[in-house]
Order: structure tokens, then C-alpha cells, then sequence
């Protein structure tokens, strides 16, 4: 089991940026597959970005590609988010989650320790 810890949420308006972080206090970072998820007040948790155990690859969801980029410093067993051009739609409550393996996965159940998750959100 890993210890996830976000921060950098907060307030924002829209167009403008974020960037969240997820400390992992695991001697092993190296060795998971990270994810970032969301859930909106009333919807589902959704896969929002993953990031393989070197940093390759990637893998986005449609909805914020080509505005967020998912990045990690093994040696500060750090995994990122940085969000930009942020719409009213982002507004969720973000959470970092770690898998074991080589495959970046995009569903829930394929990680298996989450964070408690850092609150965004975006005014109009």
C-alpha cells in the first residue's frame, strides 16, 4: 500500500492555471504507474491523466487533452499535474492514485492506493 498525499488545489477562474502534486511515501516509487482522477459533485470519478514508471508514457483523457500534462520526479517520489486553460467543467475534487505494473491504466480498479484528494475550483 502506498501513502498518497495531494496538494495545490484551490480557487481559480477560468482560462486560468493549477498545478497539482502527489507525494508518495513509498520507498518503491519507481516501480507504480500513476493516475490522476476527478469527481465532479454528482458524477462519477473520472480518469483524468496516467504516467508510466519513467515518465513514459502518458495517456490523457479526451476532455483536458492538450491543456494538462502529468509529469513525475522519482526522485522526490513526486507526481504532478499542471492544468491549464481551466473551464467551470474541471471543478472536481482531484485524486492521485498508484498501480502496480508497466501498463498506464485509465480504469478505477486498476489502482489500488488513492489519495485523499485536493478540492479545484473554477469561477466563470
Amino acid at each position: 500500500q502506498v501513502q498518497l498525499v495531494e496538494s495545490g488545489g484551490g480557487l481559480v477562474q477560468a482560462g486560468g492555471s493549477l498545478r497539482l502534486s502527489c507525494a508518495a511515501s513509498v520507498r518503491t516509487f519507481s516501480t507504480y504507474v500513476m493516475g490522476w482522477f476527478r469527481q465532479a459533485p454528482g458524477k462519477e470519478r473520472e480518469f483524468v491523466a496516467g504516467i508510466g514508471r519513467t515518465g513514459a508514457p502518458t495517456s490523457y483523457a479526451d476532455s483536458v487533452k492538450g491543456r494538462f500534462i502529468i509529469s513525475r520526479d522519482n526522485a522526490k517520489n513526486t507526481v504532478y499535474l499542471q492544468m491549464n486553460s481551466l473551464e467551470p467543467e474541471d471543478a472536481a475534487v482531484y485524486s492521485c492514485a498508484a498501480a502496480c505494473g508497466w501498463m498506464v491504466v485509465t480504469t478505477l480498479n486498476g489502482y489500488g492506493s488513492w489519495g485523499q484528494g485536493t478540492q479545484d475550483t473554477v469561477s466563470s
